[in-house]
C-alpha cells in the first residue's frame, strides 16, 4: 500500500495537473511501439490479451475471465482498503473489498464502481501483490491496459486511475501514472513521479506530467493506455505515454538526472487500478469541491485486459549473471556481505565477514529488480520465507520476489516480497554471522554501503 503522505505529496498527477494543461510536451524520443491495438471497442466484447510480437516476451497480463460478480484473481490482485484520505491524495471515498464495488462481468472484463452520494461513497482499488515488472538494463518494458473510462452521466469527482508503484519511500521510489482523467471529462494524463517532495527535480508533489489532453470516445469505448519505459541505452533512458498506439508524451533521464532516475525506475514497479471520488485534482480542475449533490453513482472503469512485455536486456535475456567484477558491499561495523566460504552451492549461507576483496565478496547491483549478484548466483530470502529472521543465502537466479533488494537512500536494502529489509542480527560484528530479513528499522544494522 502507498504510505500516506500529507496533501501536496500525491502519488498521482494530483494537485497541480490542471496548471499545466497548457504544458508542451517535450519531444517526443524515437521508440517503437510493437503494437497498435484498435480502438473503440464495444462494451460488451471480451478481447484477447495481445501476444508478444517477435523479440518480446510477456511477464505479466490477466484477461479478467471468471464468472459474473466474481472477485479477481488472488493470485494476481489484492486489494488496498480503507478511508481514500489515507492515500494523501484528499479524496473521499471508502475504498473496499466488495463486489459491489470490484468484481468480474463475466464477459472478460474488470469492473471498478463508486456508489454513493453527497460525501459518503464506497470505490476499489486493486494492485498486484508485488512489484511484478521492471525494465531490464538494456531493454524495455511495456505496461499496457484496455480500459473504457467511466461514463456517469453527472461524473464530477470521478478520478479513475492505472498506475505502477514502486516499493519503498514515496517519491524516490518511482510512480508512473498511464491513465488518469477527473470529472468524466473525456480526457487523459500521464505523469512520473520521482526525487523528494515537496518539490525537487520531479516538481513533487506535482510530478512531470502531460497535462489532460483529449482523449475521444473514450467513455465509450475501450481504448488501450500504454507506456514504454525504453533502457535500451542505459545512459538515455526514456518513459513514453501512448493512447491508441499514439505516442503523446515523454520524459528522460536528463531531465531527471541519473542517480534520480536510477532509483525511481531502474527497477521492479507493482500495477495498480483504481477509480476515487473527489481530491485535489478534480477539485483542482473544477475549481470547486467534487463530488457534488448531483454526482450519478455507479460509474464505472471498466477493463478490458493488462499486460506487461519486455524485450531482452544487454545480458541477452540470461537469468544467469556474470561470474566476475564486482564490488564490496559494506555493513555494520566495516564488515563485507559474504558468499560462506565462496561455494556456489545453492542455499549457501550469506555472511558478514572481514573485508578481503575475494570473488565472494564481488557483488554486482543489477537495476531491474535490483537483485545481487556475486559469482553467478543471487541474494536470495530462504524459501521465499518473510517472518522476521528468515536466513538469506544464495541460490540460482530466477526473477522471483525472494531476490528482490531494492535500495532506499537510508542505506537499507527493502526486500517487497516481505516487506522486511537486509539486517545484520543483533549489529553483530562476529565474522560468520549470517544475515536475515528484519522488520525495516533504519538501525545501522541496516545500513550497506553498494558499489558505485
Amino acid at each position: 500500500m502507498t504510505p500516506p503522505h500529507p496533501l501536496g505529496a500525491d502519488r498521482r498527477p494530483g494537485l497541480s495537473i490542471w496548471l499545466r494543461r497548457v504544458r508542451a510536451a517535450v519531444a517526443l524520443a524515437a521508440l517503437s511501439l510493437f503494437a497498435v491495438f484498435a480502438a473503440g471497442v464495444p462494451a460488451a466484447q471480451a478481447v484477447t490479451v495481445p501476444a508478444p510480437p517477435s523479440g518480446w516476451s510477456t511477464v505479466f497480463s490477466d484477461d479478467f475471465s471468471g464468472a459474473s460478480g466474481s472477485a479477481p484473481n488472488s493470485s494476481k490482485w489484492t486489494y488496498d482498503t480503507g478511508p481514500g484520505s489515507n492515500f494523501g491524495t484528499g479524496e473521499i471515498e471508502t475504498m473496499t473489498n466488495s463486489t459491489s464495488n470490484v468484481h468480474l462481468d463475466g464477459s472478460g472484463h474488470l469492473d471498478i464502481t463508486a456508489l454513493g452520494s453527497g460525501s459518503n461513497w464506497t470505490s476499489g482499488r486493486i494492485k498486484t501483490p508485488s512489484a511484478v515488472v521492471g525494465a531490464p538494463a538494456g531493454g524495455k518494458l511495456e505496461v499496457t491496459a484496455s480500459i473504457q473510462q467511466p461514463n456517469p452521466g453527472s461524473g464530477l469527482g470521478y478520478w479513475p486511475a492505472f498506475w505502477m508503484l514502486g516499493p519503498g519511500q514515496w517519491p524516490e521510489n518511482g510512480e508512473i501514472d498511464i491513465m488518469e482523467d477527473v470529472n468524466a471529462l473525456s480526457e487523459v494524463a500521464g505523469t512520473v513521479h520521482c526525487g523528494t517532495s515537496p518539490g525537487g527535480v520531479c516538481n513533487e508533489g506535482n510530478g512531470i506530467g502531460s497535462g489532460l489532453r483529449a482523449c475521444s470516445g473514450c467513455q465509450s469505448g475501450y481504448h488501450t493506455y500504454t507506456m514504454i519505459l525504453d533502457r535500451t541505452n542505459t545512459s538515455a533512458e526514456s518513459i513514453t505515454f501512448y493512447l491508441d498506439g499514439s505516442a503523446y508524451f515523454t520524459v528522460t533521464e536528463a531531465q531527471i538526472g541519473t542517480s534520480t532516475w536510477q532509483a525511481a525506475f531502474d527497477h521492479n514497479l507493482s500495477i495498480i487500478f483504481d477509480l476515487a471520488m473527489g481530491g485535489g485534482f478534480p477539485n483542482g480542475v473544477c475549481g470547486c469541491t467534487s463530488p457534488g449533490s448531483g454526482t450519478t453513482s455507479g460509474g464505472t472503469m471498466s477493463v478490458g485486459y493488462v499486460a506487461a512485455y519486455t524485450t531482452s536486456g544487454s545480458g541477452g535475456g540470461t537469468t544467469t549473471p556474470p561470474t566476475g567484477g564486482g564490488s564490496a558491499i559494506t555493513g555494520y561495523g566495516g564488515l563485507c556481505l559474504d558468499d560462506a566460504s565462496a561455494s556456489t552451492a545453492n542455499y549457501n549461507p550469506v555472511q558478514i565477514y572481514t573485508c578481503n576483496g575475494t570473488a565472494a565478496q564481488q557483488w554486482t547491483v543489477v537495476q531491474a529488480g535490483s537483485t545481487l549478484h556475486v559469482l553467478g548466483k543471487c541474494l536470495d530470502v530462504y524459501a521465499a520465507g518473510t517472518a522476521n529472521g528468515t536466513k538469506v543465502d544464495l541460490y540460482d537466479c530466477n526473477g522471483t520476489g525472494s531476490q528482490v533488494f531494492i535500495p532506499q537512500s537510508n542505506g537499507s536494502l527493502y526486500n517487497p516480497q516481505s516487506n522486511r529489509c537486509l539486517d545484520d542480527p543483533n549489529s553483530s560484528t562476529t565474522p560468520g554471522t549470517q544475515v536475515q530479513i528484519w522488520d525495516c528499522n533504519g538501525t545501522g544494522a541496516q545500513v550497506w554501503h553498494l558499489p558505485s
